[in-house]
């Protein structure tokens, strides 16, 4: 592993550990052991390294939602990555807030796009099924909307969320499918 690659693995780390506010250079140079002039060459600031801790976070968080084995359902393989997403908060909460900090400040990070990108062309193959109860971008909003709510309640740290509260969401995320599986 080269010199950034370590340091970024640490910072990644050390994020995931502490979250932004705790986040320190201080510590990923000692995780990393490296200098603070070290760390500066390859990612100018604090900032720039945070910036690409989040971009390799979305990376990983793309790899996964890619990497997922289809049911055989469209209509339930959308509906199992929009469980795969609030999983992926719950798993990893302090990552997913600066993930979504980042990208709600405007980041142009590539692997957040690929990852709209990927959602787009699932709901176009339902479309073209005539699978969707609405338009496809009406359909992606609403399923990113509720994924990332429901996410939120799994970030906000006042404990577990209301399971209620979790499926009334998910049950709203399927009312962009004509025919929403049943669970």
């Amino acid at each position: 592993m080269d010199t950034r690659d370590l340091i970024l693995t640490h910072a990644l780390a050390a994020l995931e550990a502490n979250g932004i506010a705790g986040f320190s250079t201080r510590a990923v140079c000692a995780l990393a052991g490296v200098t603070a002039p070290t760390l500066y060459h390859h990612f100018g600031s604090a900032d720039g390294l945070l910036s690409a801790a989040v971009a390799r976070g979305f990376e990983q968080f793309l790899a996964r939602k890619t990497s997922r084995a289809a049911i055989g359902d469209p209509a339930a393989d959308l509906l199992d990555g929009w469980d795969d997403y609030v999983a992926f908060a719950q798993e990893r909460p302090h990552l997913y807030a600066a993930m979504t900090a980042r990208m709600l400040s405007g980041a142009d990070i590539p692997a957040a796009t690929l990852s709209r990108q990927h959602l787009d062309a699932k709901l176009a193959a339902l479309a073209a099924r005539n699978a969707l109860a609405t338009e496809v971008s009406t359909a992606a909003d609403l399923l990113w909307s509720t994924a990332h709510a429901a996410a939120l309640l799994h970030v906000a740290g006042t404990g577990p969320p209301d399971q209620a509260v979790l499926a009334a969401l998910r049950k709203t995320a399927a009312s962009v499918l004509r025919n929403p599986p049943t669970d």
